[in-house]
């Protein structure tokens, strides 16, 4: 709200620079799949303004910063239990279950036209 009322009044933002006037948040979720289910792996990106920030890897088990601006959130996100137990079930939950609904659609029917 302070930022609102400060812009609405003509006030610049930090730095001098005008803002763009939109950012973009975005996360995404990558599964690998090695033989089947039999290795799998999950890589969930933060992404603002087109730059990846922070990511779990499921290989490593938390998250990790990727810029200063991920410092913080990755800091926070690895200090919650609850948090890097749900994203690590995720390989279960998420990756394999989505491979077996998918599977009979896609992977099964390569060259079938």
């Amino acid at each position: 709200a302070v930022l609102v009322a400060l812009v609405v009044l003509g006030a610049h933002p930090a730095g001098g620079k005008e803002t763009s006037g939109y950012f973009q948040e975005q996360f995404k979720g990558d599964c690998y799949f090695t033989n089947g289910t039999e290795r799998v792996r999950l890589v969930v990106r933060h992404i603002y303004n087109r730059e990846q920030y922070a990511h779990f890897d499921s290989d490593v088990g938390r998250y990790i910063a990727d810029t200063p601006l991920g410092e913080p959130d990755a800091k926070y996100w690895n200090s919650q239990p609850e948090v890097l137990e749900q994203r690590r079930a995720e390989v279960d939950t998420y990756c394999r279950h989505n491979y077996g609904v998918y599977t009979p659609f896609t992977v099964e029917r390569r060259g079938e036209c």
